[in-house]
């Protein structure tokens, strides 16, 4: 039991789709099938043929062996009668007791009996006796006993090697007819070519490599298939069928009912697979002429150009989101296929992406005019139209259902929208006209105007449909487009407005900018030239992966960011690093808002954090896996003018070029820390450049110098080619030599350009003392700060200068630490600067009336324009800013008496 067991578990097939041993036996032997008649037929044409074999072979055996007997007896009557002795005993008295003895013995020691009798003659020729000689019946059955295993053996051969061969040949047939019996292989094959070739229905069967193997009558006429195309197994690329169609059918996808174009004809196709249903892999294609279908309703040339102009509006209408171009589009489609004139007009809201307010006093467009002169029409495109209210143009756009005339000549609505354009119309032998609202989702955008002239016929009840249609196709893309346009100018406006409107003043960088967005709009690439304390300009460069809405917001996020850290008057790497935090903080809570949203929504969040977003910290959280800022850079430099100074820090950012005076061009190594949001805690590298008076510092983001064509190596070498080329170059000048050199027809992101010449603020506006820590040394230094003024001609300031250096000086003396120095500057403001050796920060509050105190700082801030504290790495600055212009009146010894007067109405803290 267990043998048999095994012995079923190792004949079936392991998937179950394969039959046992015993199942392929008994589906042999089943003569229900052609396979098992045919089995069983061969079977018995082959024992019959074997046993035939077997009973020729026996008796050509025992006659054989007799023949032999014969023989040998003939042999043996001949010997022994022309034996010597046998004559002369003959003749003897007594012949017989003479050759009785030799015959006996002659008989036992061959076998045989005397049957063969043979005369015996003496020198005359007289017979003188007879020896006879015969075979024996036992010895010739033994002999044809003895060959018979042989036979045997041979025909069991044969028919075990006939049993073979027919077995295999009736399993390859039992293969070939999937088991049927005859009726069903009649009913098969003999009516496979009448039904196959009968039906009206073209039939094609395609193999899985796209060759033609099986094409009815039907199929050969609708495809104008060469006769050997089914012969050859023709590749189906290789018949001359329309791109589209040869697609389809090579392309093995399922398809119903698909409308494709055949030559002159409109063919719905299907296709089905052919392996799920036991064929091999391939596809079963049935094809409709739908263009005869129309004919039989006797319109069959209307219908087919009908159908071939749906055709071709879905394929030439809506190229692009632009509304203008989409209503061209209409009208090129449909004249003159359709009207021999097409006027289209859109409501002005339309064209700013706006929602539309229907009604028959709005304002239309007109957009697009076919089939005339522009100068021929009565509105041109561009012109504002209203329509007068009881025409068949207002009647459609307040009903939103197209309106035929049949004959403009008795129309009086239409001729009161204009009697003497309406005039011209009829005199350009127009007479038909269909009115159709362009109308999508329920809202009106416009209306289409078909016209007919007397040159064809006229419009009909049946062509309000079809218009209908033509227009709703048109329709669906102006509203796309209209919608595109909305969200395109909000971007635009959004990222314009977060964008500097204008660079401010400074004296210390020459700047020009540019800002190109990419061909797929709105992204986040800024600049940014920021003023600092000192005298000291900031240049920003940044840039957020992406485009649209998102990026344009998260741009300005961070932009709002950079300005509030450098009023802080951070140096470069601290500030880069307070920026790196604020993303992965901004990060953080977007990817919580929206896990909280989906749960909120019942739906799993995906806790797989994607590579290259949110911070170290962030990635053991399951919530890091979305983030709302990927990708940003920035760039951030100061320039100090007195020095000539540069500080650098980026973070993910190309690197900065700088134009050197002569035209030489370097692109310095400055440490590039990982974009914003991922720096955790990799420390932030700043580098330091000292630049001479006149060169060009150069900030860009990566979309100038890298595209999808271009690496940034060879970007690099281009942007070096052209700043080396114009050494003279002003930054307006350079900004536009390096857009023509390096922008792309199609440039596939943003592009942020910002040039700075460098100015350095000389020797005789800077003036700097040494200060010792004795009071005593605060009137020499007021002094000499005094005299400096007088030498600059700002002898105007020479108070509250003096009142401002006393108080900041005296605290640094008194609350600092050495060294202490003093420094002016005459830029734009003449700005004051006390630097000590500590880092505490006094800090502007209000006395009480009885404090001694307290009150030098609010002095300080009354009397300067600006004021602060910024901090170094060996101490700190306390700056102020005076004006130049006298823009603030009353500055003097007066002005000084009035705000201590104004003291005691302030309460104390």
């Amino acid at each position: 039991m267990g043998q048999r067991e095994n012995f079923r578990r190792e004949g079936d097939d392991p998937r179950g789709s394969s039959p046992s041993h015993r199942q392929r036996l008994r589906s042999l032997l089943d003569v229900r099938s052609v396979a098992g008649q045919v089995f069983v037929l061969q079977l018995a044409l082959a024992v019959l043929l074997v046993v035939a074999a077997v009973l020729a072979l026996v008796f050509q055996a025992q006659g054989a062996t007799v023949r032999e007997a014969r023989q040998r007896s003939i042999v043996g009557a001949e010997t022994f009668a022309h034996a010597p002795g046998t004559l002369t005993a003959m003749k003897s008295a007594h012949p017989t007791a003479l050759l009785q003895p030799q015959a006996e013995s002659a008989r036992k020691h061959s076998g045989l009996g005397l049957n063969t009798v043979t005369p015996v003659v003496d020198t005359g020729h007289h017979v003188v006796g007879r020896v006879s000689a015969g075979i024996r019946p036992a010895k010739a059955d033994e002999r044809i006993a003895g060959q018979l295993p042989l036979l045997l053996g041979s025909a069991a051969g044969a028919l075990l090697l006939a049993v073979a061969g027919t077995a295999l040949v009736n399993r390859r047939l039992r293969r070939q007819t999937h088991g049927l019996d005859p009726a069903a292989m009649y009913r098969m094959y003999d009516h496979h070519h009448a039904v196959l070739h009968a039906v009206r229905e073209g039939v094609l069967i395609v193999s899985s490599d796209g060759r033609l193997l099986l094409a009815n009558d039907e199929a050969r006429r609708l495809l104008e298939l060469p006769a050997d195309a089914e012969e050859n197994r023709r590749p189906i690329a290789d018949l001359g069928l329309e791109p589209r169609l040869s697609a389809l059918l090579t392309s093995g996808r399922e398809a119903t009912d698909e409308v494709h174009l055949s030559g002159d004809r409109l063919l719905a196709v299907n296709v089905r697979p052919t392996a799920p249903y036991g064929g091999p892999a391939g596809s079963a294609v049935t094809l409709r002429d739908t263009t005869e279908l129309r004919a039989l309703t006797g319109r069959a040339a209307v219908a087919q150009e009908r159908l071939r102009l749906i055709h071709d509006a879905g394929l030439r209408i809506g190229t692009t989101l632009d509304v203008g171009r989409t209503a061209a589009e209409l009208a090129d489609v449909a004249v003159p296929r359709f009207a021999d004139v097409v006027t289209v007009e859109l409501l002005e809201p339309v064209l700013r992406g706006d929602e539309p307010e229907s009604g028959t006093t709005a304002d239309l467009r007109r957009m697009a005019v076919r089939g005339v002169p522009q100068e021929s029409a009565i509105y041109q495109v561009g012109d504002v139209i209203r329509f007068v209210p009881g025409t068949p143009m207002a009647a459609s756009l307040e009903s939103r259902r197209p309106v035929l005339v049949d004959d403009l000549r008795r129309s009086d609505t239409w001729r009161r929208q204009d009697l003497e354009g309406t005039q011209r119309v009829l005199d350009a032998r127009i007479r038909s006209l269909i009115a159709v609202p362009l109308q999508a989702r329920g809202v009106v955008l416009g209306l289409a105007n078909f016209w007919r002239s007397d040159h064809a016929d006229d419009f009909e009840q049946e062509d309000l449909s079809f218009a209908e249609e033509l227009t709703a196709r048109a329709a669906i893309s102006i509203d796309n487009a209209r919608r595109y346009t909305r969200e395109h100018t909000t971007a635009v406006t959004l990222q314009r407005s977060l964008l500097p409107q204008t660079l401010p003043e400074q004296s210390a960088l020459e700047v020009a900018h540019r800002y190109l967005p990419a061909q797929a709009g709105v992204g986040g690439d800024w600049f940014d030239v920021i003023p600092l304390p000192g005298a000291r300009v900031a240049l920003v460069v940044g840039d957020v992966v992406g485009h649209g809405l998102h990026a344009a917001a998260t741009m300005g996020r961070l932009r709002t960011a950079v300005h509030n850290f450098s009023a802080l008057d951070l140096p470069p790497d601290e500030l880069l690093s307070h920026l790196d935090e604020l993303v992965s903080h901004i990060d953080t809570d977007e990817a919580r808002a929206a896990s909280r949203e989906a749960g909120g929504r019942g739906e799993g969040v995906e806790e797989t954090v994607q590579p290259g977003t949110g911070s170290d910290t962030d990635r053991a959280r399951p919530d890091a896996g979305r983030t709302g800022i990927t990708g940003a850079t920035c760039l951030y430099a100061i320039y100090e003018p007195v020095a000539g100074r540069v500080t650098l820090a980026r973070a993910g950012h190309p690197g900065p070029a700088v134009v050197h005076p002569d035209g030489a061009v370097t692109f310095p190594e400055v440490p590039v820390s990982p974009p914003l949001g991922l720096g955790g805690s990799v420390p932030v590298e700043t580098a330091e450049l000292t630049l001479p008076q006149g060169s060009r510092l150069v900030l860009y983001t990566n979309g100038l110098v890298e595209d999808r064509d271009r690496d940034i190596g060879t970007g690099l070498d281009q942007l070096r080619t052209v700043l080396a080329t114009g050494a003279d170059r002003t930054p307006e000048q350079t900004c536009a030599a390096v857009l023509d050199a390096m922008l792309s027809e199609h440039p596939s992101d943003d592009i942020a350009l910002l040039v700075a010449r460098t100015h350095l603020l000389g020797p005789s506006r800077v003036a700097e003392w040494e200060v010792s820590s004795d009071p005593a040394a605060v009137a020499p230094v007021r002094a000499a700060c005094l005299r400096t003024l007088e030498s600059w001609g700002l002898e105007a300031l020479e108070f509250t200068t003096e009142l401002i250096l006393s108080e900041l000086i005296t605290n640094a003396i008194r609350y600092g630490a050495q060294p202490i120095r003093v420094r002016l500057l005459h830029d734009r403001a003449l700005i004051c600067e006390v630097s000590d050796g500590t880092s505490a920060s006094p800090h502007l509050r209000r006395a009480a009336t009885t404090d001694e105190g307290g009150r030098g700082l609010f002095l300080v801030a009354q009397f300067a324009q600006r004021w602060g504290t910024r901090y170094t790495p060996g101490g700190k600055v306390i700056w102020t800013e005076q004006s130049l212009d006298e823009g603030r009146p009353g500055r003097g010894p007066d002005a000084a008496d009035d705000v201590l007067d104004q003291w005691d109405d302030v309460p104390a803290l």
